[in-house]
């Protein structure tokens, strides 16, 4: 998929474990662990909004797109 969810690597920036993030913006560990390893199909925009202010980040810094080969 060309779309990848960098989601590991800004949470070990800012030293957080996935239950404190998962506690901080309101949605379940199994659901973060769909986000972060890339099964999810869609993410909505409150989400994504509370990640960002979570992890004081924008959303280019979680998602990147790369194209196949």
């Amino acid at each position: 998929m060309p779309i990848v969810v960098n989601l590991d690597v800004m949470m070990a920036k800012r030293k957080m474990s996935s239950g404190e993030l998962a506690e901080k913006i309101g949605i379940s560990q199994a659901n973060l662990s769909i986000l972060k390893t890339g099964k999810a199909k869609a993410i909505r925009f409150s989400t994504m909004e509370a990640i960002c202010k979570a992890l004081e980040c924008q959303p280019g810094d979680i998602l990147e797109y790369r194209e196949e080969e």
